[in-house]
């Protein structure tokens, strides 16, 4: 394999005060060239990405650009809604789809486009508590081939993450979901720790993350190490989730699985940069200080920490990866 992965992170989860300056500062001090954008302070306080200024925008694309950075993806909440106006006990809120197509999956494209990115990540939406996430995949991918649809017509590709207590909860259901929605802009993002947080072993994480091979675009890097596991969890309390740990010493099997996904590289690249992307990316998204429902937080040393983690895993598989280096300073 001589193609490398190309390694970014939610800059967010770097920066104490999540100030920009933090933000880019580490990332380039840590050799990455890539970030995907959801939370900053970009001067005016703490915004999520699709509620920044015009005038923030081009204040970050400008010094983006001087720190030798990169968007891979728009960190969006895109499908963080509720599937049905239910009253369930939850904080999720609803919005009228064909308001929220129309209105946040707009945006969410207009800030793709902004900061020069290809990749929006998203997620498929919140089933009432307590029900059947099964039982709401035919609205859930009817939806998301309405989403797809919109990116498409400008050229993006919108990334469905696993994550517990919404419909895509496991690579079982986004395979159905991706098979239903069979749309190239709409590809799916394994994570392992949103999958080991639900009780899964390590093989059972493997098998998710098998079948999400066929429709996957691209992959969030974190991990979790529950110190008294438990069995399957249908609704997770994200608030109280407090183990997340590097990839090299969690639960999640990453080694198994980057094995495997050496193997897949070739095609994998060639699927994103069919879609415009520059390679296949991994994410990190390390949550090392702390995780929950909207974003996490691991600091400056915890980021780096979790890079080097990740780092020792693709070393060990045999994945080639791309840091900055001497030629890349002198260049800029």
């Amino acid at each position: 394999m001589s193609t490398p992965i190309l390694l970014s992170g939610f800059a967010d989860e770097a920066a104490n005060e999540k100030q920009a300056v933090q933000q880019y500062s580490a990332f380039a001090a840590l050799g990455l060239k890539y970030y995907s954008i959801r939370f900053v302070d970009a001067g005016d306080g703490i915004k999520n990405v699709m509620a920044l200024s015009d005038a923030e925008i081009q204040h970050l694309v400008k010094m983006q650009s001087d720190y030798g950075l990169k968007v891979s993806s728009i960190g969006s909440p895109i499908g963080k809604v509720k599937l049905l106006d239910v009253d369930d006990g939850t904080s999720n809120a609803f919005i009228p789809f064909d308001q929220y197509l129309k209105e946040d999956v707009a945006t969410a494209c207009d800030r793709a486009e902004a900061f020069g990115a290809k990749l929006i990540r998203g997620f498929a939406f919140y089933h009432p508590k307590g029900t059947n996430p099964a039982d709401h995949v035919d609205q859930v991918a009817d939806q998301l081939s309405q989403i797809a649809d919109v990116c498409d017509q400008r050229g993006l590709t919108f990334g469905l993450e696993v994550e517990a207590n919404l419909v895509g909860q496991t690579g079982d259901l986004l395979k159905v979901i991706a098979e239903k929605v069979n749309h190239p802009a709409m590809l799916t993002i394994f994570d392992g720790a949103n999958i080991v947080t639900q009780g899964f072993t390590a093989d059972e994480t493997y098998a998710q993350y098998l079948a999400m091979k066929p429709s996957l675009g691209w992959v969030h890097i974190k991990d979790y190490h529950d110190p008294s596991p438990t069995a399957r969890i249908d609704h997770v309390d994200e608030a109280s989730l407090a183990n997340f740990v590097p990839a090299d010493i969690g639960d999640c099997g990453h080694e198994a699985i980057l094995r495997d996904m050496g193997e897949f590289l070739p095609e994998l690249h060639s699927r994103m940069t069919a879609r415009g992307a520059d390679g296949v990316f991994m994410d990190l998204e390390p949550h090392v200080k702390g995780g929950g429902q909207f974003g996490g937080f691991s600091g400056p040393d915890g980021f780096g920490v979790a890079l080097r983690g990740l780092c020792r895993v693709l070393d060990y598989v045999g994945i080639p990866y791309d840091l900055r280096g001497f030629a890349d300073i002198k260049a800029s």
